[in-house]
């Protein structure tokens, strides 16, 4: 596999056709090495003089935040150097002169910027239900399994064993885990098909680790932020949300959230990170472990715009639905206020749609002429008005890179709160396996104690 990898680098040197496997924009663990593992299996098994370049669709830059991919990087000792990522190639300009060729992994939609590159699709592969309206035009291998590496570990198995790996298996093995929750038949996340392919990987290679050890490690890698600027940590677990003019981001962050606000000058770290990115408001959901193995929740917003700060605040203080349970937290920092959150069962999925109707208060109370009624007392009449309302469908104005794929069939026991038969298999994000697992974990130690008395 590294020696496969130094010579697609060189490749790029020259003025050729290249046949790019393209991992999704995510660039999760699963996207990365399925991209890696396909291109090597087609480098290896088409006759055609075809160039096959995998490429890791994020700018290199962003490579630190996925603190699992660079551990397993590291376990088979592929240096980050040699990879390529979006940065490094002008795909647009390839596409101009006709030298692209595109496989697609663990994704079939190209976002809106990529469009013009559908026609050079000439298959996919992924584990995702099909999009008929976006798909494009080509062959199309679809499965809905836990892992695309599980796919991709079927077409090597397949098609040609002899050219698998110890470096690749490993990366393959170490990704169905990850993604299947360590075959945990509690979770559901994974299917049969999953399951047999990661004991044909461990048959052919014995020493590959044990499935207890890489899970944990990668758990641990996953969620390990030391060494991660502040807009580092607070771009790992992001989504955006907008309303009209307002622009929201909301980052959950794996640490306690005093030790957070004790980094060095953090106030100047949040504004800068706000005007940059254009943000109106900074919301961190912080989630850790005490020392008793009980998860704890914090919560701080950030906002230069005092009316508007003190009305989420004010709101979120409030909240019945969902309570909060908020403790003030002292903090120095200007234009921040940070909690407590004394409900640690509202998870960012719970609290986006109160945050929205938050929004929607503010920007009509806003529209009041002066003179009717005071700032903050009209704010607060419209969200209890907002909040009584019954059965409203909510939009979140969720940016288009956040937004959740179609969803599968599915167990009820999927990761996903509330999540019933006919909604699917859920986007795995880190903190909510961080919280399933926490369950679980929770739920045996339970059934231990009432089995021993």
């Amino acid at each position: 596999m590294e020696e496969y990898l130094q010579g697609c680098r060189a490749a790029l040197q020259e003025s050729r056709s290249l046949h790019i496997v393209l991992g999704n924009e995510a660039c999760d663990l699963d996207s990365m090495v399925s991209a890696l593992a396909l291109a090597f299996y087609l480098s290896k098994t088409t006759e055609a003089e075809e160039v096959f370049v995998p490429v890791l669709n994020i700018k290199r830059s962003e490579l630190p935040l996925r603190g699992d991919n660079i551990f397993m990087l590291q376990k088979v000792n592929i240096p980050q150097s040699i990879l390529i990522f979006r940065d490094d190639i002008d795909l647009q300009a390839l596409q101009q002169a006709g030298q692209l060729i595109l496989t697609l992994v663990d994704h079939h939609v190209l976002p809106k910027n990529d469009a013009n590159l559908e026609e050079a699709v000439i298959e996919v592969l992924d584990h995702r239900p099909i999009e008929h309206k976006h798909c494009p035009p080509c062959h199309v291998s679809v499965e809905l399994v836990g892992s695309c590496a599980t796919l991709v570990t079927e077409r090597i198995l397949q098609g040609a064993p002899e050219i698998l790996d110890w470096q690749t298996a490993f990366l393959l093995h170490g990704t169905i885990i990850l993604d299947c929750v360590n075959m945990d038949l509690k979770v559901g996340k994974a299917t049969l098909k999953d399951s047999r392919y990661v004991e044909k990987l461990e048959l052919v290679f014995p020493g590959l680790p044990n499935r207890n050890d890489i899970f944990n490690a990668l758990q641990k890698a996953k969620f390990d932020v030391s060494g991660l600027t502040t807009e580092q940590m607070l771009r790992k677990d992001q989504k955006t949300i907008y309303k009209e003019s307002i622009k929201v981001a909301i980052s959950v962050i794996y640490m306690d959230l005093e030790v957070f606000l004790r980094r060095p000058n953090l106030t100047e770290d949040l504004g800068a990170f706000c005007q940059a990115h254009g943000y109106d408001v900074l919301v961190a959901m912080t989630i850790f472990f005490n020392p008793d193995h009980e998860p704890v929740r914090q919560l701080a917003v950030f906002c230069p715009h005092m009316a508007l700060r003190m009305m989420i605040c004010g709101v979120l203080e409030r909240s019945h639905s969902p309570p909060l349970k908020l403790t003030s937290i002292p903090s120095t920092h200007s234009n921040l206020q940070a909690y407590l959150q004394g409900n640690t069962q509202v998870s960012r999925k719970k609290f986006l749609p109160l945050l929205q109707e938050t929004l929607s208060a503010y920007l009509d109370s806003m529209k009041i002429p002066a003179g009717q009624s005071e700032v903050m007392d009209v704010p607060r009449q419209q969200v209890h008005k907002e909040m009584n309302r019954e059965s409203k469908s909510l939009n979140l104005g969720v940016s288009q890179d956040e937004e959740d794929p179609p969803l599968p069939p599915t167990p009820m026991n999927s990761l996903v709160d509330d999540c019933p038969l006919d909604q699917g298999l859920p986007k795995l994000s880190a903190e909510a396996i961080f919280e399933k697992c926490n369950q679980i974990s929770q739920f045996q130690a339970t059934t231990s104690s009432l089995a021993k008395k």
